[in-house]
């Protein structure tokens, strides 16, 4: 074989090893990020979008069918002391007390770029406190940057609701985490009370 067939042989070669390494590393790499997936890499720096006043504005309104200036009332003042939240949660429970309460809640947790996740709630309360309710409640959530993040206990001071446009309006906090439930219902229900709310992947018949 003349030097000619050699080299040519040599360059078939090493072509033939580079196009099996190429689709070996192919093959190898990791699929694409989905975009209801975080970053690969962000690690705890992962910041969820968030939702505008208008957008919330017109969900609060068709949710519990008021008008668009009662709901941006009660939007205003939730952003004017929060900002803009990264998710909600839109359901209903029923709460009951003689001095001490009980309430239970479901509803689906709406985030941007995710799915919604259906979500309970349940807990107890204790106070100077007497009658039952059953609401519509619309949860902002701030800081919340994964679904999961949820699935813990909000402790919160019922007595420091305040009404804007027929809606009551409250806040629990964990963490760095801030639920601002927004609610309308029917019933009779006088006093104030404190407790927490522990929210959960399904329900909890024991609230505790």
């Amino acid at each position: 074989m003349d030097r000619r067939h050699l080299i040519a042989s040599g360059i078939a070669a090493a072509g033939a090893s580079a196009i099996a390494k190429a689709a070996l590393a192919q093959d190898q790499a990791p699929p694409p990020q989905s975009e209801a997936m975080p970053p690969s890499g962000t690690g705890p720096a992962y910041k969820a979008d968030t939702f505008s006043q208008d957008e919330l504005v017109n969900r609060v309104s068709d949710f519990f069918g008021v008008t668009a200036e009662n709901a941006g009332a009660a939007i205003s003042r939730i952003f004017r002391d929060n900002g803009r939240p990264t998710g909600y949660i839109a359901g209903e429970e029923g709460a009951g007390a003689i001095t001490i309460g009980l309430k239970y809640g479901k509803g689906l947790l709406y985030m941007k770029h995710r799915e919604a996740q259906t979500v309970f709630w349940q807990g107890p309360s204790i106070g100077w406190d007497l009658g039952g309710n059953a609401s519509r409640v619309f949860t902002l959530c701030y800081n919340l940057q994964y679904p999961d993040m949820i699935y813990r206990r909000f402790p919160g001071v019922e007595g420091t609701a305040y009404l804007i446009g027929g809606l009551g309006i409250n806040y629990a906090r964990a963490d760095d985490i801030t639920l601002a439930p927004i609610r309308a219902g029917v019933g009779l229900r006088l006093g104030a009370n404190i407790g927490y709310l522990s929210y959960s992947r399904k329900r909890n018949i024991i609230p505790f």
